[in-house]
């Protein structure tokens, strides 16, 4: 089995579920162990569910609790990078949650915590799509929309940590109401929730689809990811078209982060471009070249789909683990 020493587990919690991966020195994937969020729970018991999913994940790679050298979280929400603290997750209920002290002392190994998506777009850019680039932008599509930003190669958290809420960008100022309250971001348009919200209304408006069929064919309540993939391949008219206004707007965000940030290289990750890759970034990367002042310089810079999948966060965690605690 080699060495005992050098273990990092990286989690990344979400509001419905939660994911553990125990990794080498190498960074590779040892063991995963997964596990739904407690709901409705204080926060020390949800921490604790975290502590035995971090046991669970060394467990099934061979190690025990002990020989873990650092845990390292990708929490959802606002969080404070250096003190561990998530100030505000409204998915989870948590408001000036210790999570990284109090995690400490369940697992008895240093613990680092940073926002989720910011974990995900350092995976991306150390270990995945983004791997050669010094200048990386990460949009990550899923419930909402989130992003990250890399700066000479190291996490830009901006001057309160807040830096990458791209999905906050406004692409409509008349369009439709985002889950901040405010109109017209970018959110309330391509996130899975209004792809969802999109469909829904444009059934009720009398719009023939085969959605609600290929819903009970899968049993399934929710127009999950693969619910679209499948609605796409069957040329699902109403499914084709909420897409081709969610792509077009994700491909304005891009050309507003292109001509802002300047990048090298977009990353388009979360659960749809998971499912969907280039058949997603394709329209998004199209409208983004079209929107740019600078087209011809603009299509030497790179937008494609996230390379690590839903490994993205987890993996992004163990990488700021070894950052921050100089393992």
């Amino acid at each position: 089995m080699g060495s005992k020493k050098g273990i990092i587990v990286g989690v990344d919690l979400g509001g419905t579920s939660m994911k553990a991966i125990a990794v080498d020195r190498k960074n590779t994937i040892l063991a995963t162990a997964k596990a739904k969020t407690p709901s409705a729970s204080k926060p020390k018991a949800v921490i604790a569910e975290i502590a035995a999913l971090v046991k669970k994940a060394a467990n099934g790679a061979g190690y025990k609790l002990k020989q873990v050298s650092a845990v390292s979280v990708g929490a959802p929400g606002q969080v404070d990078g250096t003190s561990g603290m998530v100030c505000e997750a409204a998915n989870l209920g948590w408001k000036n949650v210790s999570l990284g002290t109090d995690l400490e002392a369940c697992v008895g190994a240093p613990v680092a915590v940073e926002n989720d998506v910011n974990a995900g777009t350092v995976g991306e850019h150390l270990l995945g799509a983004g791997e050669s680039v010094s200048e990386m932008v990460g949009v990550f599509v899923g419930t909402g929309i989130g992003g990250g930003i890399i700066s000479r190669g190291k996490l830009f958290p901006g001057s309160r940590g807040w830096a990458g809420e791209v999905g906050h960008t406004v692409v409509d100022p008349g369009g439709p109401v985002c889950s901040c309250g405010r109109r017209g971001h970018v959110e309330a348009f391509a996130s899975r929730t209004a792809i969802e919200r999109a469909v829904w209304e444009a059934i009720k408006a009398g719009k023939k689809s085969l959605i609600p069929e290929i819903l009970k064919e899968r049993q399934k309540d929710r127009i999950t990811s693969s619910i679209i993939q499948t609605a796409l391949s069957r040329n699902d008219p109403v499914m084709r078209a909420v897409m081709e206004r969610a792509e077009f707007y994700l491909g304005v965000l891009t050309a507003n982060l292109m001509n802002i940030l300047d990048p090298e290289c977009v990353v388009i990750g979360g659960g749809i471009a998971e499912r969907l890759g280039e058949t997603f970034v394709a329209p998004i990367r199209k409208t983004a070249y079209e929107f740019s002042p600078r087209s011809h310089a603009a299509r030497k810079l790179r937008i494609v789909a996230g390379a690590l999948g839903d490994n993205a966060g987890a993996l992004g965690a163990v990488m700021l683990a070894r950052q921050r605690l100089h393992l």
